[in-house]
């Protein structure tokens, strides 16, 4: 057995073309809206504007340095990889993180950090990789050593292919070049 819903059938949707007197002509009025309705476009063009204002408060430039600083600060820059591109220093990155990492270069040397402590504090947070000249140890010997390497390996198999080549070949037998000279003479 079947039972009936308590709820009423939904309403239909609102038609001008259904409902008398509200055709062309008739002077009808719609329905009410309901209260809050007319609200929702300028809070969404509110959001909008205040989303928009995100990225410009994103990057703000950090305060200047004085110009021996802001000269260590560019050569810290050029030393250090940028994270996210990977094949740019983080003075020619323009990603934000780079930003970041700048900003952090300026006022670690604002607070008097020398320029060691500084590339040390980047190595012990983000490893050797965030160098572009890492240091000189077991752990990056391959990295160091590994062009010279395979630039020796490629000498060693051009010397070994050239020394195994024949100096000169011998001269050809009587019977060769009669053979040759019938092959020549045949013509096509």
């Amino acid at each position: 057995m079947m039972t009936r819903s308590r709820h009423p059938a939904p309403a239909p949707a609102w038609r001008p073309a259904q409902s008398p007197g509200i055709q062309e002509g008739h002077g009808g009025q719609p329905p009410r809206r309901r209260p809050g309705h007319g609200l929702a476009a300028p809070l969404l063009a509110l959001l909008l504007a205040l989303g928009s204002l995100a990225p410009a408060r994103a990057q703000v430039p950090s305060p200047p340095l004085p110009p021996a600083l802001e000269q260590r600060a560019e050569h810290l820059a050029h030393g250090l990889r940028c994270l996210v591109c990977q094949n740019q220093s983080l003075a020619e990155s323009n990603a934000p993180l780079a930003h970041d990492m700048r900003n952090l270069i300026r006022s670690q040397l604002a607070e008097g950090r020398s320029d060691a402590q500084i590339m040390r504090f980047f190595e012990d947070r983000y490893g050797d990789f965030v160098r572009y000249e890492p240091p000189f140890k077991p752990i990056t010997w391959l990295l160091w050593l590994g062009p010279f390497a395979l630039l020796a390996l490629g000498f060693a198999v051009l010397w070994r292919t050239v020394a195994r080549r024949p100096r000169s070949r011998p001269p050809l037998t009587t019977d060769e070049r009669a053979r040759a000279a019938r092959y020549l003479d045949s013509g096509p």
